[in-house]
């Protein structure tokens, strides 16, 4: 009951973050992106690495 009650919680709060402040919101989103980008593009670098 209490993981339910937090998560809705967490919900309401990203429904209000990006209601509030869609710039700064949207910045988020593209950095989050970019990061599992990179992440993706190092794991290719590791598997190309062992293959050499």
């Amino acid at each position: 009951m209490l993981k339910k009650i937090i998560g809705l919680l967490l919900v309401g709060f990203i429904i209000y973050y990006l209601l509030n402040t869609p710039a700064s919101a949207a910045d988020a989103v593209s950095d989050a992106f970019e990061g599992i980008m990179d992440a993706f593009e190092q794991i290719g670098v590791f598997f190309n690495e062992l293959s050499s």
